[in-house]
């Protein structure tokens, strides 16, 4: 189901059931659409039918900005038919994907091994991604942990911020993700606390899993800060 949370901002819902449901966004700007993560290689509702709801196709997007290589988040990229734009993902995340970086023998580096050799980017116009760095009006922010590479794009133009799995949401709270599902908690509890100090307050925080938050975003990253 597509939902405009703002001018110009559409959630895509994607996936099947939680934790198999996976969000999607689009953000409009400047005559510029980007999309931000791309769900699984199966989705229900489709990729393209929930761009064809907001009003756009695959070849209508000229970016991609990928949070982190999860194959909830990066699955969906070769369903964008027509799509032949940039796809932005954090070095050390594209560092898993290309074989170039070997990952640790730990729970989610063992999967890391086991999917990419099926499930890689290549065939895509792949840029890697560094701290600070900006790209169409967002800023990336470098917030290892969840993956090594993990990154968060925030719009300071529009309040927005597309935190990825660096948080979840449950009840209206912002919560860190489970810990059979990230590299090291320590540091992604580190980067929670880290990335509120460094943002100017945002309105809506809009991650991988669970509702946005449409309002009040950045104190309900805070509030997450002073927990984890």
């Amino acid at each position: 189901m597509v939902r405009e949370l703002a001018d110009g901002v559409w959630l895509l819902e994607l996936g099947l059931v939680p934790p198999l449901a996976s969000n999607a966004y689009l953000v409009e700007y400047r005559d510029a659409l980007t999309l931000v993560d791309a769900g699984l290689f199966v989705n229900h509702p489709s990729i393209g039918s929930e761009l064809a709801a907001a009003g756009y196709d695959a070849s209508d997007i000229d970016r991609v900005l990928v949070t982190h290589y999860d194959i909830d988040h990066v699955g969906g990229l070769r369903s964008l038919t027509g799509f032949d734009g940039p796809v932005h993902v954090g070095a050390a995340d594209l560092a898993l994907a290309d074989g170039s970086a070997t990952p640790p023998l730990t729970h989610k580096g063992l999967f890391h091994r086991a999917v990419r050799p099926v499930w890689d980017l290549d065939g895509f116009d792949v840029v890697p991604v560094a701290d600070g760095d900006r790209i169409g009006g967002f800023t990336a922010h470098h917030t290892p942990g969840h993956n090594p590479g993990h990154t968060v794009y925030v719009h300071d133009d529009l309040g927005l911020a597309l935190l990825g799995d660096l948080v979840w949401e449950d009840g209206g709270t912002l919560t860190t993700p489970e810990w059979y599902d990230s590299y090291d908690m320590a540091q992604l509890r580190a980067s929670v606390r880290a990335l509120v100090d460094r943002l100017p307050a945002f309105e809506v925080a809009a991650m991988g899993h669970g509702d946005p938050i449409l309002t009040g975003g950045h104190a309900a990253l805070a509030d997450l800060a002073t927990r984890c």
